[in-house]
């Protein structure tokens, strides 16, 4: 009798042992993506700054943050690919320290060049961060709680990215530009601590067991991705020769990505798995989504400024409405997707941001700041489910050995949707408005190309949701089909 309460005792000390480790090891998860994310929007707020100092141009300076995304999009997939090989436990390890090594760098700059320069290495360490933290889930958390725990790490992302700039202004008055990147360091030094003490070791295997890394397709993917990025990125607004070239240069990059991975022994991306109908209409459904919610950051400004009339500070405070209701809706979001499933809740997701699209498509000026706070509550609430039911159902489904490679792809759908919503948004934008120069654009042009802007958004996610139906619904008739 004394043996088996022994043994009871023993086996509950144990559970809950490995409960505390597993929240432990979610809290370095949660920390990485904060730093990747807070790395993204810091350092926008510090631009002005920074042209002062250096002596430079605001073009010059732009790149400090064109280098990190940069960084981060084409290398994304490449880092979570990497860590399938090598360990992700190893490589997360080796893109904290680089995070924080060049957080480093950045604060002892002396040159704008070294600081981009640092940034991009910055970004190196981000993306191998945001790639491998929610591969980390399914060793780390249980398939039952998937969606909690991708939904907290969303809501981290959230938080960085609200806190970026207040903290980046904060930080910048009292002691210097060069203190948004000393702040990195103990946060980094955190996180590696905790990632170190409490994430699963790596499960060894034989070296003629180990997939070898596809150094010619990471080549090809980075310099399409780069050459793409750049043509959205480069001309603020204005797409000219080079612009077209780069995209000529993306496509032709494309095709021989596709050429050379059909014929690579370990392919850095696996053709045959974009033939699973639910993963390819995720990863569409993921970029089209993002370029919407890149029109509420590329617009909202504007109309606000220009139609609304506000002054700086209330109108960062109605900016910051967005990622604040992100945040508080993304674990419960997470919570949901476990309870009813990932279809269910990415579909409500769809439909609420379609119909806040909608609203901001007929909104009248005359109703003012709630008039333009209420939909995008809506869109923002609605954008979390979406995000985290539609990245928990891939997860859940990914292969052990492909696990970091889709997950660098459904960051990857992100900041492609990000990018191309930066640029194409913004076109339709200033379409709308009628104008070269939305800054000098007249109120009520402002608030045309608002309505207009924001009715394409809400077709850009019926098609979403068109895309998300159909594969659901042709997948469930396939399983029930077979054998």
């Amino acid at each position: 009798m004394k043996t088996l309460i022994a043994r009871q005792v023993e086996e509950d000390a144990r559970s809950t042992e490995t409960t505390s480790s597993a929240r432990w090891a979610l809290a370095s998860l949660a920390l990485a993506v904060l730093l990747s994310s807070l790395g993204t929007s810091i350092a926008n707020v510090a631009l002005p700054n920074l042209a002062e100092a250096f002596n430079a141009s605001f073009a010059a300076v732009q790149w400090i943050v064109i280098a990190y995304l940069l960084a981060i999009t084409t290398l994304i997939v490449s880092a979570g690919r990497l860590g399938d090989i090598m360990g992700r436990r190893r490589l997360l390890l080796i893109g904290i320290a680089l995070f924080t090594l060049a957080s480093l760098l950045c604060a002892m700059a002396p040159t704008l060049w070294l600081l981009i320069a640092a940034r991009a290495l910055q970004g190196l360490g981000a993306a191998v961060m945001m790639a491998l933290t929610m591969a980390f889930v399914g060793e780390t958390i249980p398939k039952a709680k998937t969606g909690s725990a991708i939904g907290l790490l969303g809501t981290m992302s959230a938080i960085g990215t609200a806190l970026g700039p207040s903290l980046g202004g904060v930080l910048i008055a009292g002691f210097g530009w060069r203190a948004i990147f000393f702040i990195n360091l103990p946060l980094g030094a955190l996180t590696l601590f905790l990632a170190h003490r409490y994430l699963r070791a790596d499960q060894g295997k034989p070296k003629n067991e180990r997939a070898r890394f596809d150094t010619v397709g990471t080549l090809l993917l980075a310099l399409t991705l780069a050459a793409y990025a750049l043509a959205m990125t480069m001309g603020r607004g204005s797409f000219g020769l080079l612009n077209i070239v780069l995209l000529l240069v993306a496509c032709v990059g494309i095709g021989l990505f596709v050429f050379a991975e059909a014929r690579s022994p370990s392919p850095l991306i696996q053709v045959a798995m974009f033939r699973k109908l639910e993963l390819s209409a995720s990863l569409v459904a993921s970029v089209l989504v993002s370029s919407v919610m890149m029109a509420t950051l590329v617009v909202g400004p504007f109309y606000l400024a220009r139609s609304l009339g506000l002054e700086s500070a209330m109108l960062g405070l109605v900016l910051s409405v967005g990622p604040v209701v992100a945040a508080l809706t993304a674990v419960p979001a997470g919570r949901l997707a476990d309870r009813l499933g990932t279809h269910c809740v990415t579909t409500v997701g769809l439909i609420g941001m379609a119909t806040g699209a909608l609203a901001l498509s007929l909104l009248p000026t005359t109703l003012g700041i709630p008039g333009y706070i209420a939909p995008i509550v809506v869109i923002t609430a609605s954008y979390a489910l979406f995000q985290t039911a539609n990245n928990t159902a891939v997860m859940i489904d990914a292969s052990p050995d492909q696990r970091g490679a889709i997950s660098g792809m459904l960051n990857l759908s992100r900041n492609l949707g990000l990018i191309t919503g930066a640029s194409v948004m913004g076109a339709v934008f200033a379409f709308g408005s009628a104008t070269n120069d939305i800054t000098a654009a007249p109120p009520d042009a402002v608030a045309t190309g608002m309505r207009i802007t924001f009715m394409v958004a809400a077709t850009l996610i019926v098609m979403a949701l068109a895309i998300t139906a159909g594969a659901h619904r042709r997948t469930f008739r396939n399983r029930e089909l077979a054998p």
